[in-house]
């Protein structure tokens, strides 16, 4: 197989990787009911006049499967870090002690189950469009090569093969993140 085809399969399969790694970004912050820092992932906080991601301002923990908790570094960030939060419209209801901010993760309903089981639905089916976006640039590349059509079958084969691999992979993650949201 000549250099040029090999190097458009790898880039499919770069593309591919991407695409996985971007659904698996994006399940992240479908939560499942059990608490996790991740969820307060997307809040910015108001430091010193910039937005800055909670992250770099205060400890974001979790002390059991219902409860995340917030230490900020600096004392006079707990108002900041709460209008934050709010900010963020993530459902939460932060509470402050003065100390620390503290957030009582809420059980998930069967509807909100559900309606987080279709998001990552949703989430899964745009993976499955990049990976196939992917595809279709791999094939459109090698018809444009100068190798022969036995090649160029055999590289369309090999593209095809490895979209079959990242569609079942994506599948799979789809599969353990939608049991995770279901599961009571």
């Amino acid at each position: 197989m000549n250099e040029d085809i090999q190097f458009i399969i790898d880039s499919a399969k770069e593309a591919m990787d991407s695409a996985i790694k971007h659904l698996e970004k994006q399940l992240t912050n479908i939560r499942a009911g059990k608490a996790s820092p991740s969820m307060l992932g997307s809040v910015m906080v108001d430091y010193y006049g910039s937005q800055t991601p909670l992250s770099q301002v205060a400890n974001v923990n979790t002390p059991d499967g219902r409860t995340i908790t917030v230490q900020p570094w600096e004392k006079s960030m707990l108002q900041e870090i709460e209008r934050g939060i709010m900010v963020a419209n993530l459902g939460f209801n932060p509470m402050n002690n003065g100390e620390t901010i503290i957030i009582n993760v809420p059980p998930l309903t069967e509807e909100r189950r559900t309606d987080l089981a279709k998001q990552a639905k949703s989430e899964t089916e745009d993976a499955k469009v990049g990976i196939r976006n992917a595809r279709k640039e791999a094939n459109n590349e090698i018809k444009k090569t100068d190798a022969s059509e036995d090649v160029q079958k055999n590289a369309e084969i090999d593209v095809q093969e490895l979209t079959n691999k990242y569609v079942s992979n994506v599948d799979q993650i789809f599969g353990a993140k939608e049991k995770e949201i279901m599961t009571v």
